[in-house]
């Protein structure tokens, strides 16, 4: 049992490793190369799991192996356009000037349902409406509708608006205070039971979640529970 338990444990953490290293992608966005990727190790993980009469390295070896060959493809892609075009493709225009390029279509095998499809969904009724669609090589369809299709912008209004977007940055996570957060921003401890007070709150552990953007503006939410 504690065999079985230890080779799980290895090869999930070893897996994860290798996943974190192809970057953080969904995987409708990952390349055809690194999806065949994850299924190969996901396949190759299985066979030491399940059986134990073979040994952990005969997973093990050929799961480092696709990570090192993983890595350097996508090192070569880095630095060669002609192989990363070779390796991953490249975008295909489907519809260019409000014109659908039906050849392009029947090569990348996308019917004329799936993308009419794909333009509802992004809130457009017809071709008509496009000027450029691009099949990325991910699979996702990107849609630039002519410009009088496209909402208009506050400056296109003529209207005067005032950036208010800023990033707020987490300091107490479920009651766990982060250190390097605060001092990233440059507060300490003083600041925060400060802020603590004002929301009512005696110490970090009563709070859920606290923030603090650029403008020093906090937001706390309390802990359920608590007082």
């Amino acid at each position: 049992m504690m065999t079985a338990f230890a080779r799980t444990v290895i090869l999930y953490f070893l897996i994860m490793t290798g996943l974190r290293l192809m970057g953080k992608r969904q995987i409708g966005e990952l390349e055809p190369g690194e999806l065949v990727l994850t299924m190969m190790i996901s396949d190759l993980a299985t066979v030491p799991m399940q059986d134990f009469g073979i040994p952990l390295l005969a997973g093990v070896i050929p799961i480092l192996t696709l990570l090192a060959l993983s890595m350097l493809l996508s090192q070569l892609s880095l630095t060669s356009l002609r192989f990363r075009r070779l390796a991953c493709g490249a975008p295909s225009v489907l519809i260019r000037e409000g014109v659908l390029q039906q050849e392009t279509m029947r090569k990348n095998r996308y019917t004329l349902d799936e993308l009419l499809e794909e333009l509802r969904g992004q809130g457009l009724s017809g071709v008509e409406e496009v000027k450029y669609a691009v099949l990325e090589n991910s699979g996702r369809l990107s849609v630039l509708p002519w410009a009088k299709n496209q909402p208009p912008s506050a400056e296109e209004l003529g209207m005067r608006v005032e950036e208010d977007v800023t990033l707020p940055v987490i300091l107490v996570n479920d009651g766990r205070l982060l250190r390097r957060n605060l001092e990233a921003r440059g507060l300490d401890e003083a600041w925060l039971r400060e802020a603590l007070g004002r929301e009512g709150l005696s110490s970090h552990r009563e709070a859920f979640l606290l923030t603090v953007d650029e403008r020093g503006k906090v937001a706390c939410v309390r802990k359920e529970g608590r007082p």
